[in-house]
């Protein structure tokens, strides 16, 4: 598995695109325990990636991702902005000064990114945040690409993961966030983040080609 500047646009496209059609969902799911903005402040910062899409810098794939990065972080509100564009600019500076990229590539790239949100959110695997379903995507990720499998069989396998642990945060507690002041009534709800994870791989994955 390689990829391009043109896959990150792709990617970065598609991402942008979804953000954009589920603004509404991802707003109800962060009011049952949060305060309901999720899906606004996302839609906001998206959607002045995709108002300013032919102005980033095209130099190569990681160039790209972190003017990407700049523009979520100065747009989009709350929590979500730092921990957002921390991930797009961790990811970026780990593929910069690259024309293409492996899959180990990538790999190191997404660890990079959690890496920089657990240390902006303080937030750990199991707080029941969106590293409850981009983690264990991550380590799908890493699995496929040993065996072997196609690209589209990879994003396939991660939207699968993504989507069986974002289901599972509705056992977790929230640690993080304004979701952790409701304390243990928000058990019994998925996490905003994590179910956004799986509603963006799900994407990538009907829209990736065969």
């Amino acid at each position: 598995m390689s990829g391009t500047l043109a896959d990150t646009e792709f990617v970065v496209r598609t991402i942008s695109e979804t953000i954009l059609a589920n603004e509404t969902y991802f707003g109800e799911l962060d009011a049952v325990v949060g305060d309901g903005d999720f899906g606004y402040s996302l839609a906001r910062g998206f959607e002045i990636v995709l108002d300013q899409w032919d102005s980033f810098d095209r130099t190569d794939p990681g160039v790209f991702l972190q003017k990407v990065a700049t523009t979520i972080s100065g747009r989009i509100g709350g929590t979500s902005g730092p921990i957002w564009g921390t991930a797009f600019l961790r990811t970026g500076a780990q593929l910069k000064s690259k024309e293409t990229f492996e899959g180990e590539d990538l790999v190191r790239a997404l660890r990079a990114a959690v890496e920089g949100i657990k240390a902006r959110g303080q937030a750990e695997l199991g707080d029941k945040t969106l590293l409850d379903s981009l983690v264990p995507a991550i380590d799908t990720l890493e699995a496929e690409l040993a065996r072997g499998s196609a690209p589209s069989e990879i994003v396939k396998a991660m939207a699968a993961t993504a989507r069986e642990t974002a289901d599972a945060t509705a056992s977790l507690q929230a640690m993080r966030g304004r979701a952790a002041y409701t304390g243990e009534r928000s058990i019994g709800s998925v996490d905003a983040g994590a179910t956004a994870i799986a509603v963006l791989l799900e994407a990538l994955a009907a829209a990736w080609p065969a």
